[in-house]
């Protein structure tokens, strides 16, 4: 008997990022030397793009043209204030105008520094988690699983003895669904793939967080059904189970061989304090009237749409075929080099966006570069001031820095977890940072007899007796993040 077909509609709601959203989203990400570096190649690849010298920031904007042929005259302001529907919806750090704004010139050279290497992956991972509702015990186990991973950023112990590790070590007695529930938490932190198990799985959550195009799918799907294959080399037979052509399943390749095998190799899995040099990406200056300067300190030339291919410029009309390609050409030039213009207009904007609100919650520390004003901040907060989505605002910060007259900073220095104070009589409940933490525990042990340095344990009942709830390990942890050794080694004659 023959099987019949059936025809069958159904509706579905699915979001897609379209090609420009997705270069954009690629370049945001971008460190400041990786973005100028692609600005050149872009300059050199597009024939319809061209570098020109400009006296003015934003220029560049106005050279090019939209898709009815006139000319693009909105500035970047422009463009972000026309997301809002009133005035009334304007974000107050943009209307308070509170500090100014300028852009380096591309002439300007600002020579890498060595600054302090990066946060260890247990505190990279913990401060994520303040990003998420997770409860007190929920916070125990994840740390532990963090702090379970390996140099990859694999967990290579199975749920159940992590669970049977903390009922012993912790001395809670947690369900093993409750720790596989928590561990899906740390495996949707960034970077993507950390809390894996093997190298499938890693490349597996790498895909799941690309945007849904047709080749990031067939990407996924090699991985996931058919990784043995696909790690020997048997494309053919994977061609072939798949029904896809050799075109789709070299662009799939593509696409896997763009991930990284090692997760944790983008952070200092050491946190001891390395040495790294770092360019900034922004410069803040303070002056005696309180007022803040921001500065931009990417340095690319001026991109304008080259003049012939200009619409004035374009053939006129024809009915011949060469003519009519020849148009085609232009105009698929005009539009590449007009789209990566908007895409470096919305990268820079966006930038200057997100760390023009970091200056407003933060404020009190650029004025004063004292590490102890660092209010409470998370990215939730710097979303709903700015209006931009979660992950755009963690895409704008990864891997940014600030340069100040005193030092050059990581933008995710800015972002402190909560402690609360302890309720005190007569004392408010109030919010304090871990920099906080830190300042007052540098000037307990400076000031400390040195004949009689204090042990972490008195350490702590000092902090705790200035309303600070900490733990003794924290107390630990903090020394010699500061360099302080052990009380007994501070003992001097």
């Amino acid at each position: 008997m023959e099987k019949g077909f059936q025809l069958s509609q159904e509706q579905k709601l699915q979001q897609r990022l379209t090609p420009l959203q997705v270069r954009y989203v690629r370049m945001l990400e971008m460190s400041g030397p990786e973005f100028e570096e692609e600005v050149r190649n872009a300059v050199d690849e597009m024939p319809a793009l061209e570098a020109t010298s400009a006296e003015s920031p934003g220029a560049d904007m106005e050279t090019a043209v939209t898709e009815d042929g006139d000319r693009f005259t909105e500035s970047a302001r422009d463009m972000q204030l026309a997301d809002y529907g009133s005035e009334d919806d304007i974000p107050d750090y943009l209307r308070k105008q509170m500090f100014r704004s300028s852009q380096a010139s591309p002439d300007d050279y600002f020579e890498p520094v060595v600054g302090a290497g990066e946060d260890s992956l247990l505190d990279t991972l913990t401060r994520q988690l303040d990003e998420h509702n997770v409860t007190d015990d929920e916070r125990v186990i994840a740390r532990y699983i963090i702090g379970n991973l390996d140099d990859n950023g694999y967990l290579t112990r199975d749920i159940a003895a992590v669970a049977d590790d903390i009922a012993f070590s912790e001395g809670h007695d947690f369900p093993v669904d409750t720790v596989r529930r928590v561990w899906e938490i740390v495996r949707s932190l960034d970077p993507p793939g950390i809390g894996a198990v093997d190298l499938r799985d890693c490349l597996v959550l790498q895909l799941k967080r690309l945007p849904r195009t047709v080749d990031n799918l067939a990407a996924l799907e090699v991985v996931r059904d058919y990784f043995d294959l696909f790690a020997k080399k048997h494309f053919r037979r994977i061609v072939s189970a798949m029904g896809i052509d050799d075109r789709q399943m070299r662009e799939a390749v593509t696409v896997i061989s763009r991930l990284n095998p090692k997760p944790a190799s983008l952070l200092e899995s050491t946190g001891g304090g390395s040495a790294m040099a770092v360019s900034p990406d922004f410069m803040v200056e303070a002056d005696t009237e309180g007022s803040l300067t921001l500065t931009l300190l990417n340095r690319i030339p001026e991109l304008s749409v080259e003049k012939t291919f200009a619409p004035d410029t374009l053939l006129p009309e024809s009915s011949g075929r060469n003519e009519a390609a020849a148009r085609m050409f232009l105009k698929q030039k005009r539009d590449e080099a007009t789209d990566f213009i908007k895409i470096v207009g919305m990268r820079q904007q966006t930038l200057f966006t997100v760390m023009s609100a970091i200056l407003d919650f933060q404020r009190p520390f650029f004025l004063t570069e004292d590490e102890s004003k660092i209010r409470p901040m998370v990215l939730r907060e710097l979303a709903a001031a700015t209006g931009l989505d979660l992950s755009v605002v963690s895409r704008a910060t990864q891997g940014k820095y600030v340069m100040t007259p005193h030092g050059i900073y990581p933008l995710k220095m800015f972002f402190n977890e909560r402690r609360r104070k302890e309720e005190q009589p007569g004392d408010a409940d109030s919010d304090n940072t871990t920099p906080m933490i830190v300042a007052a525990l540098k000037s307990i042990i400076e000031t400390e007899d040195k004949l009689h340095p204090l042990s972490d344990e008195q350490i702590t009942r000092r902090l705790t007796g200035q309303g600070f709830d900490i733990a003794r390990r924290t107390v630990a942890k903090y020394r010699e993040k500061l360099g302080f050794p052990v009380g007994r080694l501070r003992k001097t004659l």
